[in-house]
């Protein structure tokens, strides 16, 4: 899998699973947590549309962190995203 397509496929998974945690815990949204994860979220679509594969990974990969670590903790501590 070439770069743009992983990116490409972890955005998707970022966006799918924070409509997961908002369908299973909507105040979960108002956290902080979920608001740097979709600035993250955002800077990795930004640098993605720049080609700039490198830094838009990393920025998803925080991003996918800071929510899996909210769904963890406060959703449900046995299921994973």
């Amino acid at each position: 899998m070439d770069e743009a397509t992983r990116i490409k496929k972890d955005l998707d998974m970022f966006k799918d699973n924070l409509k997961k945690l908002q369908s299973q815990n909507p105040a979960a949204l108002q956290q902080q947590q979920i608001k740097m994860a979709v600035d993250y979220y955002n800077d990795a679509r930004y640098y993605f549309e720049k080609k700039d594969y490198f830094t838009a990974f990393g920025c998803i990969n925080y991003g996918h962190g800071l929510l899996d670590s909210l769904f963890k903790f406060t959703v449900d501590p046995n299921q994973k995203l």
